[in-house]
C-alpha cells in the first residue's frame, strides 16, 4: 500500500494557527499531481509543536479528504510512549492506513527500551507501524536485531530509513526478510535506497516537487534508471536547498512562491535567511517549478 512518492507533509499555518483551506488545497493538489500516499504530522508537518489537539486535527483533515484515493500514514510518534500510544489509538480510529512513528527523542532508550516502545504501539491497535529510524535527530538507531524482532509482532510492518546508509537496506533484506517494506526519508539517496530493495521515499522535497518525484518512481519502477538520474539531477539541488536551514523553513518558503501556503512557521524553527531563499528560488528554477 505505501510505495512509491510520498510527501512528508507540511502543515499549512497563516497567523500562528493551522490554514484550513491552505492543507485541504494542498491534499488535493498532491492527490492531483501524482504523489502516492500522504504522511501528515511527521516532523515536516511541525508536530513537535503541535498541540495533541491540532496533531489529531490535521490527522482527520488529511484522511477525509483524501478519501482513500491514496494512503495515509498518520505521524505518531512520541519519546513518551504513553502519548505515542494515543496518536496511534487515533490514527486507527480516524480511519488512517498506518501510523508512523519515529525514535524516541533525547531519552535515548537502549534497544531493550526500543524494542518495549515499538511492541506497546503494536498491542494498542490493529494498524500497520513503520518505525522511522532517525538517528541524526533522535540519536539512537535502531539497529537490525531491533528490527527483525521487531517485526515478528503482527502489526510492525516496515521502516523509514533516514539514516541515509544504503547499505542498511541490505542489511535488512537479509536479517529481517524481503516481505520488511522499506522506505527511506533521504531524497538525496532515493535512488540507490530503490535499487537496493526500497520501495519509496516519504520525502520532504515531493511537497515542493510532487510531480517530479512521482515521475522518479514512476521511472524506477519501469527499471528506466536513465530517465530516473536525469530527474534526479534536476532535482538534485531542491534536495540540499530543503534543508540549507532548518526544516521546514525552506519547505514552506518554496510553497509560498507556487502559492500553496505562507511560509509561516513555529518557534523555534524560522523562516530562511535570505540567502538560503535564494538557493531555494534558484534550485526551483533549476527544476523548472519556477520561470
Amino acid at each position: 500500500m505505501f510505495k512509491n512518492s510520498m510527501p512528508a507533509m507540511v502543515t499549512p499555518m497563516k497567523d500562528g494557527k493551522i490554514d484550513e483551506k491552505a492543507l485541504a488545497d494542498f491534499i488535493e493538489w498532491q492527490i492531483k499531481e501524482g504523489s502516492s500516499g500522504l504522511v501528515p504530522v511527521g516532523t515536516t508537518g511541525e508536530s513537535p509543536t503541535l498541540s495533541h489537539e491540532e496533531h489529531k486535527h490535521v490527522v482527520n483533515v488529511t484522511v477525509e479528504i483524501a478519501a482513500g484515493r491514496v494512503p495515509v500514514m498518520a505521524g505518531a510518534g512520541s519519546n513518551n510512549t504513553a502519548a505515542a500510544v494515543e496518536f496511534v489509538l487515533h490514527a486507527h480510529k480516524a480511519g488512517a492506513d498506518g501510523a508512523l512513528v519515529a525514535t524516541p527523542y533525547y531519552n535515548k532508550p537502549n534497544q531493550a527500551g526500543l524494542y518495549a516502545h515499538y511492541k506497546a504501539l503494536n498491542d494498542c491497535a490493529d494498524i500497520p507501524i513503520f518505525i522511522y529510524n532517525i538517528p541524526g535527530r533522535s540519536i539512537i538507531d535502531c539497529d537490525v536485531e531491533t528490527m527483525k524482532r521487531l517485526f515478528e509482532l503482527p502489526n510492525i510492518v516496515g521502516t523509514k530509513d533516514a539514516t541515509g546508509d544504503i547499505s542498511r537496506v541490505t542489511q535488512q533484506r537479509l536479517e529481517v526478510g524481503h516481505d520488511y517494506i522499506q522506505l527511506t526519508g533521504d531524497d538525496m539517496s532515493c535512488v540507490g535506497h530503490f535499487a537496493s530493495g526500497g520501495v519509496g521515499c516519504i520525502s520532504v522535497t515531493a511537497n515542493v516537487a510532487p510531480r517530479l518525484c512521482a515521475n522518479l518512481y514512476d521511472a524506477l519502477n519501469a527499471n528506466d534508471f536513465a530517465t530516473a538520474r536525469d530527474i534526479q539531477e534536476k532535482l538534485m539541488p531542491l534536495h540540499m536547498a530543503m534543508f540549507f536551514d532548518p526544516s521546514p523553513g525552506p519547505a514552506k518558503y518554496a510553497l509560498s512562491l507556487l502559492g500553496k501556503c505562507e511560509e509561516d512557521v513555529r518557534l523555534p524553527i524560522l523562516p530562511p535567511s535570505d540567502e538560503v531563499k535564494q538557493k531555494v528560488k534558484q534550485a526551483m528554477i533549476f527544476a523548472g517549478l519556477l520561470n
